[in-house]
């Protein structure tokens, strides 16, 4: 198993910002570090668990028509822009309870209607030839489960980090709007493709 390949692989797509980080990056600043880690326990599991159904053949090609795929895409997108709506919508500074505590199950549910998820999943098994081989894959989940917790993992000490810096009323409202903004529009741009098929665009 190339070992360093692999870890490097994980590490680059885990931390690398997308919908999943900037939603434990904001509860890291609106409630702390450990308010996120239900969240970041269940992003992790859910993304493993679609790495190795993945890796077993259930992959979004072959598994299910394309249109179901980019269904889940959309109402995946919709999740994400309503974690959006509601940082852009909180008031009160980061103390304010506007903004709610995402839990282990809608971790590991996003991740399975996150863009950036399928294609991390689907690139991985492929790069890495995992088709077919199973104890390679199980290798592989169990090294992405562990670097995958650690990247997305470290975007809430981050945040609670942030929120000592932003400490006026007015650089925590326009942060949150920010990271609101931010979110919606990732979520849009992932999913376009998807919505462009479903319109007949492409």
């Amino acid at each position: 198993m190339p070992f360093l390949s692999m870890t490097l692989f994980a590490a680059a797509l885990s931390l690398a910002p997308g919908p999943v980080n900037l939603i434990i990056l904001s509860t890291g600043v609106t409630h702390g570090a450990r308010a996120a880690l239900r969240f970041v326990v269940g992003a992790t599991v859910g993304f493993t668990a679609l790495l190795v159904l993945t890796g077993l053949g259930l992959s979004a090609t072959r598994a299910f028509p394309e249109w179901v795929v980019d269904m889940i895409s959309c109402l995946g997108a919709l999740v994400i822009c309503y974690f959006g709506v509601q940082l852009i919508r909180a008031r009160g500074g980061f103390a304010s309870h506007a903004v709610p505590i995402p839990g282990f199950w809608q971790g590991a549910a996003l991740q399975w209607m996150n863009p950036k998820a399928w294609i991390a999943s689907l690139s991985g098994v492929a790069m890495f030839g995992l088709q077919g081989d199973t104890w390679g894959l199980m290798q592989f989940a169990a090294l992405y489960f562990a670097v995958c917790f650690v990247g997305i993992g470290l975007w809430a000490p981050l945040g609670e980090w942030l929120s000592k810096e932003l400490n006026t009323p007015l650089r925590q409202r326009m942060f949150t709007i920010t990271l609101g903004l931010c979110l919606i529009a990732l979520a849009l741009s992932l999913s376009a493709p998807a919505v462009a098929r479903l319109l007949g665009l492409s």
